[in-house]
């Protein structure tokens, strides 16, 4: 099995991928999500903001390979405040509510941050 790479982390700012369509904006990130899962490339954290926190709550097309990576060692951070401003807070189903401060701090340790 493969351990996280303590150096990468990945910033999720949006509610898929890229500038289009949102149809295909959400195929493009499931297909992200989905291949990081099947070939084991585990960064070590990704952090969801801004719109990007839609991505962890219900009806979410990438639930399913993100609870697969966590199960695998990679830490989900969500940033709290943007939860509760798209009233998502009781609709999260993976991942770490957190803040800035711990995304802050993911950004710091990481050798290497990819935003999507």
């Amino acid at each position: 099995m493969s351990v996280p790479d303590s150096e990468t982390v990945i910033l999720v700012t949006r509610n898929g991928m890229g500038e289009a369509e949102p149809a295909l904006q959400l195929k493009l990130i499931t297909t992200y999500f989905k291949l990081l899962d099947e070939n084991n490339i585990l960064p070590a954290a990704i952090c969801f903001y801004t719109e990007g926190v839609r991505l962890v709550a219900d009806g979410s097309p990438i639930l399913e390979s993100l609870v697969s990576l966590e199960a695998k060692g990679v830490r989900l951070i969500l940033c709290n405040t943007c939860l509760g401003y798209f009233n998502l807070s009781d609709q999260v189903r993976v991942g770490i509510v957190g803040g800035m401060t711990d995304i802050i701090e993911a950004q710091r340790r990481a050798g290497k941050v990819i935003s999507i």
